[in-house]
């Protein structure tokens, strides 16, 4: 076939009509130019599309390639930062190596040192230990031998309160107080105890007065049953009954003292009632006026024991006054004696000092004969015979010239 006959052919083929769409013939030449020119555009489209891809993966190696470059920069920064710290690590290693090492000589010298002073402090422990425990031995033999005195303390104390529980042995407690406060302040002779009246009573005591002056008479019991129901009342109504006993048996023991014991001639006309403890005493003064009242208006003086002391102190006073008094004829009589040996004693003592006198005068005579025996052994020393006479003589002429 002829090559124009093909292409008349190709070109008859082109033009016949394969389609009608919508009352319009389609030729197949129409047709394939469609497709054509879809797969121009196809192609324009995939050779864009692949433009885009290598303009985007050159841009992401372009980006890949500076962040490449600058992690190398980093890695060779921190290469670079690991070898400065590499090399500060070493001297720092260096540096603490040789700071440990006198570190070590410093910890040693400072533990040999430590232990120096904690023995030497140890051995200065152990004996200021050893002081303190042997003065604390002393002190529990001190405080052991004041515990045996306060257990011989506590069983007297106990043996007292048995004692006081009873009425004829707190009694007598009371007349013994008041029997060594006399004894201790008066002498002998001036007192009596349970001495017998005319009206066959006895009283604890009587001090005798001077001058034949009536006795003084000191009553010793002294009613304490009351007073002790006093100080064990729980209520206000037992301490109000309590001290209304104690109240009358006080007022009937004044006026037994004054029907027994007050006689004209006999005895003073005033008694002690002794009461044998101070806070008893002030109990009475303090809360018991009336009593107090109603024992000076019967002559009765009440006393503790501290102002029956002074009480026997006055006393005392008195009797000693008494007796200077009584013997002043004889001191007088000794004073008289006394002046003349006295003079006596002038005489003589003047006798003596005319001896004296007259002694110093011969004592001044032999100082005399000694000096002319002193000038006399100078001159024979000195081989000076000269005329005493002449010698003696020389001085008068000269002084006459």
């Amino acid at each position: 076939m002829q090559p124009n006959d093909l292409a008349l052919a190709l070109s008859h083929l082109l033009s016949q009509t394969v389609l009608t769409l919508g009352g319009r013939a389609i030729s197949a030449g129409e047709i394939l130019a469609a497709f054509g020119a879809f797969i121009v555009a196809v192609l324009v489209l995939w050779l864009f599309l692949s433009w885009r891809a290598g303009q985007r993966r050159a841009a992401e190696a372009a980006v890949a390639a500076e962040r490449a470059h600058e992690a190398e920069t980093r890695m060779a920064e921190l290469i670079a930062t690991q070898n400065a710290l590499a090399g500060r690590m070493q001297t720092m290693s260096e540096i603490f190596t040789s700071r440990q090492g006198d570190m070590m000589r410093l910890v040693d010298e400072r533990l040999h040192n430590m232990s120096g002073r904690l023995g030497q402090s140890i051995t200065e422990t152990t004996k200021s230990t050893q002081e303190s425990l042997a003065q604390l031995q002393e002190r529990l033999a001190v405080i052991d031998t004041a515990q045996t005195n306060i257990q011989g303390l506590a069983s007297q104390v106990v043996e007292l309160q048995a004692i006081l529980a009873n009425k004829q042995t707190r009694g007598a407690f009371g007349e013994a107080r008041m029997q060594a406060i006399v004894q201790d302040g008066l002498p002998q002779g001036a007192y009596a105890f349970q001495a017998t009246l005319t009206n066959g009573a006895r009283p604890d005591c009587l001090i005798y007065m001077p001058n034949d002056a009536p006795a003084l008479v000191v009553d010793a019991k002294f009613p304490l049953e009351a007073f002790h129901a006093i100080r064990d009342a729980g209520s206000p109504e037992t301490v109000k009954a309590a001290g209304q006993q104690f109240r009358r048996d006080v007022e009937i023991h004044i006026k037994a003292i004054s029907e027994k014991y007050f006689l004209k001639g006999e005895t003073q006309e005033t008694a002690f009632m002794f009461v044998p403890s101070e806070s008893i005493f002030a109990e009475i003064h303090e809360n018991f006026e009336g009593l107090v009242q109603r024992a000076h208006r019967a002559g009765i003086v009440i006393v503790s024991p501290s102002l029956l002391m002074l009480s026997i102190q006055v006393v005392k006073s008195v009797l000693r006054d008494s007796q200077m008094r009584e013997q002043a004829h004889l001191i007088q009589r000794e004073v008289v004696a006394l002046m003349e040996d006295l003079t006596r004693l002038d005489d003589r003592v003047r006798k003596l000092s005319g001896h004296f006198t007259q002694t110093q005068k011969d004592v001044e005579q032999i100082l005399i004969s000694t000096d002319k025996i002193t000038r006399r052994g100078t001159r024979i020393s000195e081989m000076d015979f000269e005329d005493e006479k002449k010698s003696a003589d020389r001085p008068r002429l000269k002084a006459v010239e």
